[in-house]
């Protein structure tokens, strides 16, 4: 299953923490850890300062504490945690999936699961609110979509229209159909 995997596994890049300027990079390969650093300084003793790298193998990383301690403090506890993780093999592949596929996915859940999955990570915060999702949401659970409906789910939104109760939405309907009835009225000569 590695084989899936891609050449650079993560990336990531971050500012030193205060009052540091200097500017850093974490990239995770299949085999390798590699870690650079740009200085960023108005102090004399620091203008020269070449960018630096260093390369190491994911045992060797899982054995440099120092260089762990180097990426905690820039990058934060989870990033180091999620790349020590890398090094010993264990892969998240749900997170590598596209989000068309998870879109897919998630249009099969319950709307509990779906409120429960959006509060896991950032990506599916996102994912679990896209109309997109709602979208498919909506034909699932409708017998057909009119062009006004798809319309005015434009206009408010595919989740939106999902928990407008039907009474609601016929209204809003007759609404833009009698709005749109008086400006055509109103153009014609």
């Amino acid at each position: 299953m590695a084989s899936w995997l891609p050449e650079t596994l993560f990336e990531t890049v971050g500012q030193g923490p205060a009052p540091s300027k200097d500017y850093y990079q974490l990239l995770v390969t299949r085999c390798q850890i590699i870690f650079r650093w740009w200085k960023i300084s108005l102090r004399s003793e620091y203008r020269a300062a070449k960018p630096g790298e260093t390369k190491e193998s994911h045992e060797d990383f899982l054995e440099n504490s120092h260089l762990q301690v180097q990426v905690a403090l820039i990058f934060g506890a989870r990033i180091l945690d999620y790349v020590l993780n890398l090094c010993q093999g264990k892969y998240d592949f749900l997170e590598r999936l596209s989000d068309s596929l998870l879109l897919s996915i998630i249009s099969y859940l319950d709307l509990e699961d779906i409120a429960r999955l959006s509060q896991t990570s950032h990506r599916f915060a996102k994912l679990c609110v896209c109309d997109q999702l709602w979208e498919q949401i909506v034909q699932s659970a409708c017998d057909t979509i009119t062009s006004d409906m798809r319309a005015l789910a434009e206009d408010i939104g595919w989740k939106q229209m999902f928990f407008t109760n039907k009474l609601q939405l016929q209204r809003q309907l007759r609404k833009r159909k009698q709005k749109r009835e008086s400006l055509r009225r109103q153009h014609q000569p």
